[in-house]
């Protein structure tokens, strides 16, 4: 008998958020995950270290998942998965090749008892007890806005580009470059910025590069992010110093930190910043709906979790929203954002773990006989596992 099942009486169910970054898991009820953990996981194959995501094909997925589930089940949360109900949490554009392989590993491999997905951009509403919001979710490789009107996601108005935590790491990676060889090049100290000299910053690892982007960058304020993209230098802010290891230190120079983030904010020539996806997500809404959505923003993600992302978003829109491309469509003249119950990053998973508490879920999860029959997970989008639409073929 595991730890935690000698503690409790009855057997609550697991809940997993399975990120492109980072997974969270943990029990239903609680008010947060038991564990964070990056999504990889050593190859059984090849013996590497790889990003469960980042898998060639279903046979691949399917070793990955049963190799990091294990992971989850018995080093971080110490109980066993048989029998026991399991909540996951995805995206309504999740690949469906992920929750089939998801829901096949869990049904053959580990044996457990059902499995509920929950829509994030749905469930974390639970936790703010809303029916009508914009859920943006800025995650590691994508922002996705997703409008949501008295419970139902108004799906031909979703919106989604590749600006999330990779784009801000690329970011900053060749902004460290540039800063670097720019003072190298001018014949400054180059040991302002750089201690040892000759150190690589293409060789730093993904983790620092990420470390650095959490510890010393910051989302700077729409007046001098304006200034910038003019190419004005305004006053830079200080360095911050950022130790390697040992005598190794790196020096991030002001303007690296303020200007990470905007990658976010650029408007290129399809205007796909992360504001121009919101107002475009409204506008594909009915007219009477716009103005609960625009003043019922809930921001979800680990990217929005930067000091200053909100501010900045709402500076972006309130002067978006009165451009002469928008304002003669949209009659908004103010936005509002909730504040979740937890941080940004783990909003969608408490969702899942209120949701999981109640006695819905018993109702609605798929059982494993059930599963064994369909073989396979039924979905919205597929007639063929929709049992109102074969119970009226069958009456006809």
């Amino acid at each position: 008998m595991s730890i935690y099942d000698g503690l409790t009486a009855g057997k609550p169910a697991v809940v997993v958020d399975f990120g492109a970054r980072y997974t969270k898991f943990g029990f239903a009820g609680e008010f947060s995950p038991r564990c964070i953990i990056p999504t990889q996981v050593i190859c059984p194959s090849s013996r590497k270290l790889r990003w469960v995501f980042d898998y060639e094909d279903e046979a691949d997925l399917y070793a990955l998942l049963v190799t990091f589930i294990h992971k989850l089940y018995f080093r971080h949360a110490l109980v066993s998965p048989k029998d026991r109900d399991v909540v996951v949490i995805e995206s309504i554009l999740s690949p469906t090749k992920f929750r089939d392989t998801v829901a096949k590993v869990l049904f053959l491999h580990y044996e457990v008892s059902s499995l509920l997905y929950l829509p994030s951009h749905l469930i974390v509403l639970a936790g703010l007890g809303l029916s009508t919001a914009l859920v943006v979710d800025v995650g590691y490789s994508e922002s996705q806005v997703i409008p949501v009107y008295e419970g139902v996601p108004i799906l031909n108005a979703w919106q989604a580009q590749p600006i999330g935590s990779k784009a801000v790491e690329e970011r900053l990676r060749k902004n460290l470059k540039e800063a670097y060889e720019e003072i190298k090049n001018a014949g400054g100290d180059a040991s302002r910025v750089l201690k040892p000299i000759d150190l690589d910053l293409e060789t730093l690892p993904d983790h620092v590069i990420e470390d650095i982007k959490v510890r010393t960058c910051f989302v700077t304020t729409y007046e001098r992010g304006k200034a910038m993209a003019d190419g004005i230098r305004p006053p830079q802010p200080p360095f911050a110093d950022y130790r390697l290891g040992g005598y190794s230190v790196l020096r991030i120079p002001g303007e690296v930190r303020e200007a990470t983030y905007e990658v976010v904010f650029e408007r290129d020539n399809e205007q796909s910043s992360l504001a121009n996806l919101i107002l475009e997500s409204i506008l594909k809404c009915g007219i009477d709906t716009r103005r609960a959505l625009a003043e019922n923003l809930v921001i979800v993600g680990g990217t929005s979790m930067a000091p200053g992302f909100k501010s900045r978003l709402i500076s972006e829109l309130r002067r978006l929203v009165k451009d002469n491309f928008y304002k003669p469509k949209l009659y908004i003249s103010n936005f509002k954002m909730h504040v979740p119950l937890v941080k940004e990053n783990v909003a969608s998973w408490l969702g899942g773990s209120i949701f999981g508490a109640t006695d819905m879920l018993p109702l609605r999860a798929l059982t494993k006989e059930k599963y064994f029959t369909l073989k396979t997970v039924p979905d919205w989008c597929n007639l063929a596992t929709n049992e109102l639409y074969l119970s009226k073929l069958t009456l006809s």
